[in-house]
């Protein structure tokens, strides 16, 4: 049986892509959430740079081969995680460990991919979707010309869109390379996103996927398929549909929903909770609902009156308060959940992105956390109603 040190060796040379060291256990305020590794040229040799996301902050440390793999081992079991995903050029690696301290090495083989490109430290940034390089999809929605270049309008369109493929780029480990994988993309409008991802999943990075891109707005629809069958996306489809009746799919992989308003980002994440859906990536919008429950009746009214009391803050704080509680009830149905910045404010004001990665491993405290909240306050999120009702039936 392969040791975790024989198979660190192993992975982490010259076809290594990413890695990532997740499942956090810690319980210390100051503990990362998540460690993603990437190999960078530093001085002009090759190293491993570990980004650790503490809190809202991403903190970067850069390591040797041997380095890296004697932080890994550190980390992993009686350490901060119970998880490691790694990812090569033709070989992906997954190493779990139980509560007991039991590891469970796991190697899968795949066809080989384009070798990443390292690097320096100190780049300029570089993006996955890269200028100057011609993107059908982004010609036809008005990002970028036919000689690739973006359009001065379109810039913040093209950073969202890049941000936006880096946060699939930490979850590739969870997606299997062994059969089709389907995404659900909720709400998906103009679908740019929508098309980003089977671009990048399947043409870039050859993972066998469906895609299924639902939206209320017929005409919307319409020209999307058109879209998809100009390309030959065979398995990229758009459907006219409310998120809260879909029942379309018995399984699916990832669920995404950006900018479903108010309680509709609800239903969807109910939904991806109730098909164990591996990852969830959610820009919630319009958070009204628990800024219309918080009346002065509320236990902890009198408390938060500085804030409450004034109805610009009291929509901010309700909206805080209800992504921060989605967050808390993805946690408690065995999810490792991040609330991390989706773009910068000057670009939009809906910037939180929830991104969900299922452990099977509710997180401790969450419940009773929630519990306290909504006692103090005198809420009931939709949430927790649907994945009550959920449980129930």
């Amino acid at each position: 049986m392969m040791t975790l040190q024989e198979f660190l060796k192993k992975q982490f040379d010259e076809e290594l892509m990413l890695a990532v060291l997740s499942g956090q256990r810690s319980k210390e305020k100051d503990a990362p959430s998540r460690v993603r590794i990437r190999p960078i040229k530093l001085k002009g040799s090759v190293c491993y740079q570990a980004s650790s996301t503490v809190g809202t902050k991403v903190l970067h440390s850069n390591y040797t081969r041997e380095e890296i793999i004697s932080y890994v081992e550190a980390n992993l079991g009686e350490g901060c995680f119970s998880q490691f995903q790694i990812q090569g050029r033709c070989v992906d690696g997954t190493v779990l460990v139980s509560k007991k301290g039991r590891q469970t090495i796991k190697v899968k083989k795949h066809s080989v991919l384009e070798p990443v490109r390292i690097q320096a430290h100190n780049r300029v940034k570089q993006y996955i979707l890269k200028e100057g390089t011609v993107v059908p999809f982004l010609v036809d929605l008005g990002v970028m010309n036919r000689e690739g270049k973006i359009h001065n309008t379109s810039y913040d369109k093209f950073k969202q869109i890049n941000r936006f493929l880096e946060f699939i780029e930490d979850i590739l480990p969870a997606l299997s390379r062994e059969r089709e994988i389907t995404i659900l993309d909720f709400g998906c409008g103009k679908s740019y996103l929508t098309f980003a991802m089977y671009y990048y999943l399947h043409v870039l990075k050859e993972y066998d996927i469906r895609i299924i891109g639902l939206d209320l707005k017929s005409d919307v629809i319409h020209h999307c398929n058109e879209l998809s069958r100009k390309y030959g996306y065979d398995k990229l489809e758009f459907l006219v549909g409310d998120i809260a009746d879909y029942e379309g799919v018995r399984e699916v992989d990832m669920v995404v929903t950006l900018h479903a308003c108010d309680t509709a980002t609800d239903f969807a994440l109910a939904k991806a909770v109730g098909w164990n859906a591996k990852v969830i990536l959610s820009v919630p919008c319009c958070q009204h609902e628990l800024n219309g429950q918080m009346q002065r009746e509320g236990a902890g009214y009198d408390k938060l009156a500085p804030i409450l009391d004034y109805g610009l803050l009291k929509e901010r704080f309700a909206a805080l308060l209800t992504d921060g509680l989605r967050a808390k009830y993805l946690e408690q149905s065995g999810y490792e959940t991040q609330v991390l910045e989706f773009i910068d404010m000057e670009h939009t004001p809906k910037n939180i992105l929830l991104r969900a990665v299922k452990t099977n491993q509710a997180k401790q405290g969450s419940e009773s956390q929630v519990w306290e909240c909504r006692k103090f306050l005198g809420i009931d999120p939709m949430l927790g109603v649907l994945l009550d009702k959920g449980t129930e039936s």
